[in-house]
C-alpha cells in the first residue's frame, strides 16, 4: 500500500463514526436505483371535476330556462304560419301593448323604491340587535320565508284578510264602522297591487341589504371621530358612499322581482291586462283576439331585455361593493 492509501485509511479511522456513516449514506443515495421506479399516480384535472359537480344544475338550467326563453322569443320572430317576420315586434309600438310596459315599468318601481327605503330602515334598526339574538334571528328567518311568499297563495291571504270580504275588512266595518272600500274596491287593480308586492319585497331587501350594512366596520366610525367628524359626517362621507351601490343593486334587484311577477297579479287584477305579464297571457288564451299568439313572444323578447339590462347594472353594482364586504 502506497503512502497515499496509508494516509487515506488513518483519516478514515481517525473520522468519528457520525461523519462515516453520513457518507455512506451519501455514497447510497448516490448510486442509482437497482430496481425499476415507482410509477407517481396521475392527478385528476380539477376543471373537470368542478364542471361534473355543475351538470345537475347546468341541466336544470338549459331544460327550464334556456330552452323555454329560447322558444318563446323565437315564436316572436314567426308568423301563423311559422314564416320569419318582423311584424310582431311593431306591434309592441300599439299603445295597449306600450302601456302595460309603462304599467309594469311604474308598479315595479314604486314597490322597488318603497321596499327599499322600508327595508333599509328595517336593517338600521337590527343593527341595534346582538348578532346571533332572538330578534335577530327571527327577523332573518321570516324575511327569508315571507321573501317566497308570492302567487296565488299570496293573493288568497290578502283576499282572505283585506278582500271585499275578507276578515278584516268586515271587521272594521262591523265594529268602527270603517269601510276602507269606501270609494271602490281598490285590491282588485294595478294600483290596489302595491300593497301585495310589499309584502314580499321588503323581506327581500332585508336578505340583500343588511350584510351589505353588517360589513361596516366599527373602526371606520371610531377614525372619524378621532379626525373631530360627527356622525353624521361619517355618515355622509363614509358609511353612505359605501352603501350606496348596495342600495342601488338592491333597488335594481326589487325593480326585477316587481317585474317578472306575474301570479300574484294574475290572480288579483284578473282581466285586466294594463301590466305586460298579463297582456303575454292574454295574447295566448285570448279567444276573442285571435291569431296574435305569436306577439306574445315579441312581448317576451321586451321584458328579456328589460331584465338583461337590470341584472347587468346590478352586477356591475355587487362587484363594486364586495371589495368592502371581504
Amino acid at each position: 500500500m502506497g503512502q497515499r492509501g496509508r494516509l487515506m485509511t488513518r483519516t478514515l479511522a481517525d473520522a468519528p463514526a457520525s461523519a462515516v456513516d453520513s457518507a455512506a449514506a451519501g455514497a447510497t443515495r448516490r448510486q442509482p436505483p437497482s430496481g425499476p421506479r415507482p410509477e407517481r399516480p396521475r392527478r385528476r384535472p380539477r376543471g373537470l371535476v368542478a364542471a361534473l359537480g355543475l351538470t345537475p344544475f347546468a341541466f336544470y338550467v338549459v331544460i327550464f330556462l334556456a330552452v323555454p326563453t329560447l322558444v318563446a322569443v323565437g315564436s316572436g320572430f314567426v308568423d301563423g304560419e311559422g314564416r320569419f317576420t318582423w311584424a310582431n315586434l311593431s306591434g309592441l309600438a300599439e299603445p295597449a301593448i306600450a302601456g302595460s310596459f309603462f304599467g309594469a315599468f311604474w308598479l315595479s318601481a314604486v314597490t322597488a323604491v318603497v321596499g327599499a327605503i322600508a327595508g333599509a330602515a328595517l336593517c338600521f334598526a337590527l343593527l341595534g340587535s346582538r348578532p346571533g339574538g332572538f330578534g335577530r334571528s327571527l327577523v332573518d328567518s321570516a324575511s327569508s320565508v315571507l321573501a317566497q311568499f308570492g302567487g296565488v297563495m299570496l293573493a288568497f291571504a290578502f283576499i282572505a284578510t283585506i278582500g271585499a270580504q275578507g276578515l278584516v275588512t268586515v271587521l272594521l266595518r262591523n265594529q268602527f264602522h270603517i269601510n276602507i272600500y269606501e270609494n271602490g274596491v281598490w285590491l282588485y287593480t294595478v294600483p290596489g297591487l302595491i300593497l301585495p308586492y310589499l309584502y314580499f319585497q321588503i323581506p327581500l331587501m332585508v336578505i340583500t341589504f343588511l350584510p351589505a350594512l353588517e360589513g361596516l366596520r366599527p373602526q371606520w366610525l371610531e377614525a372619524t371621530a378621532t379626525l373631530g367628524g360627527s356622525r353624521w359626517t361619517y355618515w355622509l362621507r363614509v358609511g353612505g358612499p359605501i352603501l350606496l351601490p348596495s342600495f342601488l343593486g338592491s333597488l335594481l334587484l326589487l325593480f326585477a322581482n316587481a317585474f317578472s311577477s306575474y301570479a300574484t297579479a294574475a290572480a288579483l287584477v284578473g282581466q285586466a291586462n294594463n301590466i305586460v305579464s298579463l297582456q303575454i297571457r292574454q295574447a295566448l288564451i285570448s279567444e276573442t283576439v285571435l291569431g296574435r299568439s305569436n306577439l306574445a313572444g315579441a312581448m317576451a323578447l321586451g321584458m328579456l331585455i328589460v331584465m338583461v339590462v337590470v341584472m347587468l347594472a346590478y352586477s356591475a353594482l355587487v362587484r363594486r361593493t364586495a371589495r368592502w364586504q371581504r
